[in-house]
């Protein structure tokens, strides 16, 4: 039996002085870890920036237009025992305050230095922060690959 693969975003939310908004996962059954704003992709026909505007209105009360965000990169890991694709996607700089939407999943959303970043990271987060970050360590497992987006065309229906 094959597994359908997860899709999903996750969401750069720079504040534009140097800062990123990451929030405290703490989901029932996993070890706490830092994550990205972000989730599945979930209705039909809805694009990575789509979902990243959603999710992020969802999680943290924060509304930003999905036609401002850009894809950077698509991120595919296995480490749950089955495909699951993450599009890195960025979103323009914010300092929008962040509201802990749901309560389960997040303890509290933070933005931290660039150059100070908490740990341990989620690993999708972990993903689509490396491809973002121009120094940032190289953080891929075995099995996971990485995918950079290198132009601005895409094919919308």
């Amino acid at each position: 039996m094959t597994t359908a693969p997860l899709l999903g975003a996750g969401v750069i939310v720079p504040t534009g002085d140097g800062r990123v908004l990451l929030g405290r996962r703490i989901t029932a059954g996993e070890a706490p870890t830092w994550s990205l704003p972000g989730g599945k992709v979930d209705d039909p026909g809805e694009s990575f920036e789509q979902a990243a505007a959603r999710e992020l209105a969802e999680e943290t009360g924060i509304v930003l237009p999905a036609e401002r965000m850009r894809v950077l990169a698509v991120l595919l890991d296995h480490e749950l025992g089955r495909p699951r694709l993450t599009a890195a996607v960025l979103t323009p700089p914010s300092l929008a305050a962040a509201e802990v939407t749901e309560p389960h999943a997040c303890a509290g959303w933070e933005r931290f230095p660039l150059d100070a970043l908490p740990g341990p990271m989620f690993y999708p987060s972990a993903l689509v922060l490396g491809s973002w970050l121009p120094n940032a360590p190289s953080v891929l497992r075995p099995g996971t690959h990485a995918y950079p987006v290198t132009g601005r065309s895409r094919v919308t229906g």
